[in-house]
């Protein structure tokens, strides 16, 4: 789904106009960002949590040539699923 996918459905589904759906949805991804840039979690109970994880540094290979490649420590963005989401999208179906 593009982001203007996403915009329509939002807009469709909560009957505002697209503008007031891509302002809140812009808004909540900030809300998120700078959560996470202050090392907050973010969650939304029957959805799922955003959070923030360290890698370390390391060494890496390029895989053209083979050299080694120095890979910085940086933080990751994270999302867990909650256990409700998992449940629904691991649903069986009948035969």
């Amino acid at each position: 789904m593009t982001k203007a996918e996403l915009i329509d459905a939002v807009a469709k589904s909560a009957d505002v106009t697209k503008a007031d759906a891509e302002k809140t949805l812009g808004a909540f991804f900030d809300i998120v960002t700078s959560s996470a840039k202050n090392g907050d979690k973010v969650a939304w109970p029957g959805f799922g949590s955003f959070s923030t994880s360290q890698s370390k540094a390391r060494t890496g290979r390029n895989p053209q040539t083979g050299a080694e490649v120095k890979i910085a420590a940086s933080t990751r963005m994270k999302f867990t699923s909650s256990s409700t989401l998992k449940a629904a999208l691991n649903t069986k179906k009948k035969k």
